[in-house]
């Protein structure tokens, strides 16, 4: 069975859409529910509603990407690039501030989608 190669364009944006919404949505509901803080200042709240609009540009840039050819490539390196820092980050956090239970599978994701765009970008170089 061969796996399209806009298949990873189309789950990591739909996943990273959700994740925005989550955290952006309403964060004083969401995020003490989930995360276990409270968010009351507004600073905070502007944060993370900005999150989540580059989560929501990103992901439906991914999207389009997915099903527009001219851009496939842009939006494939861009989803390595997203991926590839978040993991970082995720790992210096973990190296520095320890193990976060909640996020481990979101770090396994980050790098498995990170490893596919790599993957995708040297199989499918020749067609540019």
């Amino acid at each position: 069975m061969k796996i399209p190669k806009y298949l990873n364009l189309v789950l990591s944006g739909i996943i990273v859409i959700i994740a925005g919404v989550v955290y952006g949505g309403h964060p004083a509901f969401i995020m003490p529910e989930l995360l276990g803080f409270e968010v009351v200042d507004l600073e905070l709240k502007n944060m993370l509603r900005a999150v989540m609009g580059i989560y929501l540009g990103v992901g439906l840039y991914w999207l389009i990407g997915a099903f527009k050819s001219r851009i496939w490539y842009g939006a494939t390196l861009c989803n390595v690039l997203f991926m590839g820092g978040i993991s970082f980050g995720r790992i210096v956090s973990t190296l520095v501030d320890g193990i976060s239970p909640l996020f481990i599978p979101a770090l396994i994701l980050e790098l498995l989608f990170f490893g596919w765009g790599l993957y995708n970008l040297k199989k499918y170089k020749e067609e540019f």
